[in-house]
């Protein structure tokens, strides 16, 4: 029997409606990337002056706003968690706040560190059993779907999928519809070094792996080197054409996977429009939470895990610095630290932090030491594999030195003399 509160709910609202379910001081959160839901967001910069220190919290927003940039500052405030080109210029200019999480943890955050009083997002049209789905999102904003009220912008454009972020007709205050298309992430032309760090990598991968990879040249480049593999398995962070097109072509089957088996896992996707029309109603993708999907635990459970993220900078020991460009805040730690350390408790797994030897500047990105307001971003203990178009470096369980000479080895050829004078003057070789 369908409940009253149900039966208001069959008839949408317009994105205004947000406004009865937000009181002074709320934090509302928002998902990353195509779960933002444009025209809801549209009517709290609207209404701006008629809220009282809320607070949207997210990560790496796609569209630069007003709020963001500080405008309804008291008002409407934003706390990103990951900085994307929504909020980057934002953040360098004083206008919002960065708080810095592995992915896998912000769920935790959220819960522990906010009110978490609503959840605003982007979804599909409700199906015949009145269940919506969060489409190309599940991250943190599905681990609160039964612990906190959600409204939701019906998007006839977002495709529906299936996993953990699925939400009921009578889990949400209010919905309201959109039809706009998802903005495209096309695939990114490699270059020379890009395809020949997928060479590399890809020496490395056996049949069977499960793989963690993300999205931009290398990583596009990889997956078209592994076109000739059979029985892979996906279970990442982020999933896009790449994982597509090894899917059609039967090189990614997840049939050897030990959780989900058969299942391609991801926990958010981005792509082209092909890639969002193969994701409609795609059985064999799973979306699940980030607090279980980046989860080192979770990943560790699978055998023969290769993790591959890229890198902006790795000092002689072996620390990576990922999350900044020249000593400025470009992005955050997302997930790189989630799958390093899961990859190095499986059975057979592998880790590679990947980048170019240099800048196209010629600023070599193997360095003595990382550069002033540079983070670490993967410890020195947990890092594996560096990979750049010169070669590999296996640093896990090597000393000091052997690191060095390693990372020196795949350095820029114009910068090996001056970085193995650098090493010795600072005691990292004798």
């Amino acid at each position: 029997m369908t409940s009253r509160h149900t039966r208001r709910l069959e008839q949408p609202d317009q994105p205004e409606a947000v406004l009865d379910h937000i009181g002074p001081g709320a934090d509302l959160i928002v998902p990353l990337h195509h779960g933002e839901p444009h025209t809801v967001i549209d009517a709290l910069e609207a209404n701006a002056e008629r809220l009282d220190g809320v607070r949207i919290h997210q990560m790496d927003s796609i569209r630069e706003r007003d709020y963001i940039r500080g405008k309804y500052r008291g008002h409407l405030d934003h706390v990103s968690y990951f900085l994307g080109s929504g909020n980057r210029n934002a953040f360098w200019e004083g206008g919002c706040e960065l708080v810095p999480a592995h992915f896998s943890e912000v769920p935790k955050l959220l819960r522990e560190g906010t009110r978490h009083d609503l959840v605003v997002a982007s979804a599909s049209r409700p199906d015949r059993h009145g269940y919506f789905s969060l489409g190309t999102n599940a991250d943190y904003a599905a681990s609160f779907i039964g612990e906190t009220p959600f409204f939701l912008e019906a998007n006839a454009q977002m495709p529906r999928t299936f996993g953990q972020n699925q939400v009921h007709i009578s889990q949400v205050v209010g919905w309201c519809e959109a039809d706009y298309p998802l903005d495209e992430t096309l695939p990114a032309g490699p270059d020379v070094r890009d395809q020949r760090i997928a060479e590399l990598v890809a020496e490395h991968i056996s049949d069977g792996s499960c793989l963690q990879i993300g999205v931009g040249r290398i990583p596009n480049a990889l997956l078209a080197a592994l076109k000739d593999h059979t029985d892979l398995g996906v279970h990442t962070e982020c999933m896009s054409d790449g994982v597509m097109d090894l899917v059609e072509i039967g090189a990614v089957t997840g049939a050897r996977k030990q959780q989900d088996r058969n299942k391609h896992v991801a926990t958010f996707a981005t792509g082209s429009a092909r890639f969002y029309d193969w994701l409609d109603c795609n059985s064999s993708v799973l979306m699940l939470p980030v607090e279980w999907v980046n989860d080192p635990r979770v990943v560790a459970m699978e055998r023969n895990v290769v993790a591959i993220n890229a890198t902006s900078e790795v000092d002689l020991l072996g620390q990576a610095g990922s999350e900044t460009i020249a000593g400025r805040y470009w992005s955050g730690s997302g997930g790189q630290s989630d799958f390093s350390r899961g990859a190095m408790y499986s059975k057979g797994g592998k880790a590679f932090l990947v980048t170019h030897a240099a800048t196209d500047h010629g600023v070599s990105r193997i360095k003595v030491e990382l550069g002033r307001g540079t983070p670490v971003t993967a410890l020195k203990n947990t890092v594996d594999h560096v990979v750049t178009e010169y070669g590999v470096a296996h640093l896990r369980g090597r000393s000091i030195s052997a690191r060095a000479r390693a990372l020196i080895s795949i350095a820029h050829p114009d910068h090996r003399e001056e970085l193995e004078m650098e090493a010795r003057k600072v005691g990292l070789l004798h």
